[in-house]
């Protein structure tokens, strides 16, 4: 979210472009658009995602540069999208759901933090947070079931050693084992993960933005009393690396409860037919196999995925919604 161009400790000495919330937004254009925009990114980050997992399921551990390479070798390049036609399917509903909740919560919390009296900095990010965690507690409903259906693909090592023809075969096999629940294995400890994980991702990125504008207005005022107005170019640098700061942060914070969620998902727990393997002993489990540190495999690439993830996506979703504004001429 751009920060107010009235924000008082630096409306004059740089003015960012008007924020657009959801009433100037054209709804139709801007889940059209967003499945199309963010369909080419979750393309783009794919194989690294791919790569974290196998490196989180593995029972020793392996670097993401011999990952890649073992994915490669025995599958081809095209190994490294395994599993994702069924992500994409999934991707588009559970993204605008995301999108959704994220900026009505995000504008009726917003105002009524400012109604309270909160100062506009404290209510914007208290407002980026709830809507955060409430984007990502609604979007895991439709998430889930394709997480857990993709991540058994990504993890099918060879062609000759796959239990699931695609990700229709997936779906089937898994309900008929463990009935619908089992496309929510992990389900509660994705809303641990990915909630809290939004609510400082939306709220780090609020602060950043303020921090790196602060910054920039300082160096580039000099002294001078005129206001400066930034070009978009600038404006999207801001956005990008604020983005990519929050990301690291929040990757760092939840990667064990990322590394946990994933084991829960893929593992079928075969030593227990009635059902799969509880929290406590995935936990066990990985700290036998690499003491605590092992909670945090495939923690480079979860750190490039979201950092790279959360610039791209920022900057793709900030130009989306400009696209979708009703009013162009008034963002200026």
């Amino acid at each position: 979210m751009n920060i107010s161009a009235a924000e008082e400790d630096s409306a004059q000495e740089i003015h960012i472009p008007a924020d657009i919330n959801w009433e100037m937004l054209d709804k139709s254009k801007f889940f059209f658009l967003g499945a199309a925009l963010f369909s080419g990114v979750s393309a783009t980050l794919y194989p690294v995602v791919l790569v974290k997992t196998r490196q989180q399921v593995a029972q020793v551990k392996l670097s993401g540069i011999r990952t890649a390479f073992s994915i490669v070798k025995h599958g081809g390049f095209q190994g490294l999208y395994r599993g994702f036609g069924t992500s994409l399917m999934g991707t588009i509903p559970a993204r605008a759901l995301y999108m959704a909740a994220l900026e009505v919560t995000k504008s009726n919390v917003g105002s009524t933090t400012v109604k309270l009296g909160f100062p506009e900095p404290t209510a914007a990010a208290i407002a980026n947070a709830v809507a955060g965690l409430t984007a990502a507690m609604v979007a895991q409903l439709v998430w889930t079931p394709i997480d857990v259906v993709s991540q058994r693909l990504m993890v099918q090592s060879s062609p000759s050693q796959c239990r699931y023809v695609n990700g229709i075969d997936a779906f089937r096999k898994i309900v008929n084992s463990h009935g619908p629940k089992g496309l929510y294995r992990g389900f509660g400890i994705s809303i641990l993960t990915y909630a809290p994980s939004n609510a400082v991702w939306w709220a780090s990125y609020s602060v950043a933005q303020r921090l790196v504008w602060g910054g920039i207005g300082c160096y580039l005022k000099g002294g001078r009393d005129e206001t400066i107005r930034p070009d978009s170019k600038t404006v999207m640098a801001v956005q990008g690396a604020s983005a990519a700061m929050a990301g690291g942060i929040s990757a760092l914070i939840t990667m064990p409860l990322d590394t946990i969620k994933t084991r829960l998902q893929v593992l079928d727990g075969e030593e227990n037919r009635l059902r799969g393997p509880t929290i406590g002993q995935t936990v066990r489990n990985l700290v036998k196999e690499g003491g605590w540190l092992a909670c945090y495999r495939g923690l480079g690439p979860r750190w490039a995925s979201m950092s790279i993830s959360a610039t791209t996506m920022i900057t793709t979703y900030e130009f989306l919604k400009r696209l979708s504004a009703k009013n162009q001429e008034g963002l200026l």
